[in-house]
């Protein structure tokens, strides 16, 4: 998967909503997120990230791709999430994921860290 459609693939899962993650995240996935109780897998992962918004807007920056091995992508970024308008949602997050078949790709892991305040108050600094 070349860097451009990896990024689009990373985005829509902040953009678009269940379906999406039925279709791009593996049944076996392990994620940890910033809710209770913050580890997640499989059917309680998708559960989990499917109760989250669906943004209107996903600015995906200071990107980082790592490609240890065919068919295994790493990912690591921050993401600075918009709804109606609000900032709504600052996070530094990976993901890891993997080829299936010939252009199938899924999500086999997933962490966000959302922005502590002073993280937060130093980058609108910056």
């Amino acid at each position: 998967m070349d860097d451009d459609r990896l990024w689009s693939f990373e985005q829509s899962l902040w953009l678009e909503g269940e379906d999406n993650y039925r279709e791009k995240v593996d049944a076996e996935v392990q994620m940890v997120l910033p809710i209770p109780p913050h580890v997640f897998s499989g059917e309680d992962a998708i559960a989990a990230v499917a109760a989250t918004p669906i943004w209107d807007r996903a600015d995906l920056t200071d990107r980082q791709v790592s490609r240890p091995q065919e068919g295994l992508i790493v990912v690591a970024y921050h993401v600075h999430a918009e709804k109606d308008g609000t900032a709504g949602y600052q996070a530094h997050c990976t993901s890891v994921i993997r080829r299936i078949e010939h252009e199938v790709w899924r999500v086999v892991q997933h962490q966000q860290l959302p922005l502590l305040a002073a993280s937060a108050d130093a980058q609108s600094h910056a």
